[in-house]
């Protein structure tokens, strides 16, 4: 962190809820008083496409870019795109990266090569990086959706304000538009935190 700004990188796949944990974070910083700028990249606009979202908060920000070696946290929504984000990671860093493996359109396209094995290249990395199975998680919890939550969670205790802060803005969220799914968030969370450590 410097001059007290924090960069978040949320990269993933389109149909991930990248763009949603993006929103999140921002609107959550935005509550705590900070200045927040985002900034959405979709690089293929249909879902399945590389997704990118850059959140920066803090007394005072300027550009919504990250440039590399200059994000806080990377959080990866798919193993290869979070290996292909790594160098946006500033060495002191953490990453945050859910196991799943899903071809983005890049690869068919024969523009991209999916590399063999991108968590045991982000271990090798010499960076703090937390690895799980978030779809797994999701899928105990009998909701599939709830990946973008459990990541939120994951990474809840590496912002510069209280998780609970984090988690009572996104179940607010939920109460107001879909009531029905505010509890299971609520877990999700919690689920995504005690996986994050």
């Amino acid at each position: 962190m410097t001059d007290g700004i924090t960069n978040i990188l949320v990269v993933g796949i389109g149909g991930q809820g990248v763009m949603t944990a993006a929103e999140m974070l921002a609107r959550t910083a935005l509550d705590q008083g900070y200045d927040v700028k985002k900034t959405e990249v979709a690089g293929m606009a249909q879902r399945g496409g590389v997704v990118s979202s850059h959140v920066r908060f803090g007394p005072k920000v300027y550009s919504p870019q990250i440039d590399p070696g200059e994000a806080d946290l990377l959080i990866g929504f798919e193993a290869a795109e979070g290996l292909r984000w790594l160098p946006y990671l500033r060495p002191s860093g953490v990453a945050m990266v859910n196991t799943l493996r899903l071809t983005p359109p890049i690869v068919s396209a024969g523009l991209y090569d999916y590399p063999a094995d991108p968590i045991a290249e982000l271990a090798s990395a010499g960076i703090e990086v937390h690895t799980f199975d978030a779809g797994a998680i999701a899928d105990e919890l009998g909701n599939s959706k709830l990946v973008n939550t459990i990541m939120l969670g994951a990474i809840s205790d590496y912002l510069p304000f209280p998780s609970e802060v984090l988690k009572a803005c996104i179940v607010e969220g939920f109460r107001a538009y879909k009531p029905k799914l505010a509890e299971i968030n609520a877990q999700a969370f919690d689920a995504g935190r005690a996986a994050g450590h």
